[in-house]
């Protein structure tokens, strides 16, 4: 049996944003869109960082849910991004990004293919990969 890789299970409809959007724009997509709670930051389409829920959360310092709060327009993406996120390709096995989730060093995956993000993967992906397959 071949091993599937991770482009059959990888959401392919990312959503990202560029260093230089501020962090009103990060609180909009956590507020509006089921996703995961991993951005993908990409500047002349290739991929140079990632916002976690947690690093948003932990700069806005208690900010609160009033988007008039100063914090909101004065930090930028750029301000709060992990630079130079780890990424794999959409040709790696669903088992080997398995593999790399279960070391604990990440929650999700950026998919990338000559830099350029075509997916996101998360331990709740493949997760739901092995519970579902029969």
């Amino acid at each position: 049996m071949k091993a599937k890789t991770i482009d059959a299970i990888m959401t392919k409809d990312v959503i990202c944003v560029s260093p230089d959007q501020k962090i009103i724009d990060v609180k909009h997509i956590y507020e509006k869109r089921k996703f995961h709670h991993h951005i993908p930051v990409v500047e002349n389409d290739k991929l140079v960082g990632m916002v976690s829920l947690i690093d948003f959360m932990y700069r806005i310092m208690g900010a609160g849910l009033d988007d008039d709060d100063t914090i909101y327009h004065e930090l930028t993406v750029r301000d709060i991004m992990t630079a130079y996120p780890y990424s794999l390709s959409s040709t790696v096995t669903i088992d080997e990004v398995a593999e790399e989730l279960i070391k604990g060093r990440y929650r999700a995956i950026p998919i990338v293919e000559d830099q350029k993000v075509v997916g996101i993967v998360s331990t709740a992906d493949v997760i739901k990969y092995y519970l579902h397959q029969n």
